[in-house]
């Protein structure tokens, strides 16, 4: 369990709580259970290594405010659309014997061991958190799903894993996938021409080749006939001149 340390502010105006800000401290609010709504403040520094976890909207946290110790969850972080830091968090305090609906994140374990997984097949993740209900003092940190000894094909359902006491999912209707080991894709390779497609054009090419070799030797073999056809007329006409 983490612990942060936090202090109670008086901020309350816009200009306020950015020269807060500027100063290295991230606003938060504390609220839930009996007690009236507390605003606090945050060194930036000390929450910037645990805000970017997958859990850490659903993990408990232990928060020291002014030396007063207790349990707190994270709901909900305000981002700068700009520079992406946090700029205001909402804490709820943790009340025993009541339950909270939180999405609880999905650890895979055990790859190694998983038949499918070793002669190629692809483990496709449906769900990544589950929503569950769940104790305020009994919250799950992770659903954590076994792939050891599953094949090809294998559905890893919810009601496959076991839960801790009191934790159920919100989803009451229907038994949902949260996993498969599916076969893997094989990529098609593009179809290659026919063989004979491929001589067909070699030849096609090889006639257009001739054919065009031919026109091009008939057309001197026409001008020579032209010519032998002057030579006869010439040779029609010398008789007439020798009378």
């Amino acid at each position: 369990m983490n612990t942060l340390k936090a202090t109670k502010r008086e901020t309350a105006t816009t200009g306020q709580l950015n020269k807060l800000r500027a100063s290295g401290f991230v606003p938060a609010i504390l609220y839930g259970g009996k007690d009236p709504n507390a605003k606090i403040s945050i060194e930036k520094k000390n929450i910037t290594n645990i805000i970017n976890s997958e859990s850490f909207l659903s993990a408990v946290i232990e928060l020291d405010v002014d030396g007063s110790k207790l349990k707190v969850i994270p709901r909900d972080v305000a981002y700068n659309v700009i520079s992406d830091e946090p700029i205001h968090i909402d804490f709820m305090r943790v009340v025993a014997g009541t339950k909270i609906v939180l999405e609880i994140p999905v650890k895979f374990i055990n790859q190694n061991d998983c038949p499918g997984l070793k002669v190629g097949g692809v483990l496709n993740i449906v769900r990544r958190k589950v929503e569950l209900r769940c104790p305020a003092d009994n919250i799950p940190l992770e659903i954590v799903v076994d792939l050891k000894g599953l094949e090809i094909g294998a559905s890893i359902k919810i009601s496959a894993v076991k839960l801790p006491e009191n934790v159920t999912p919100t989803i009451t209707g229907r038994d949902f996938v949260i996993a498969t080991v599916a076969a893997p894709t094989i990529m098609k390779e593009p179809e290659k021409p026919a063989e004979g497609a491929a001589a067909e054009g070699a030849e096609g090419a090889e006639g257009a080749q001739a054919a065009a070799e031919g026109a091009e030797g008939a057309a001197p073999a026409g001008k020579e006939g032209e010519a032998a056809k002057k030579d006869d007329k010439a040779a029609e006409k010398k008789p007439a001149e020798k009378k």
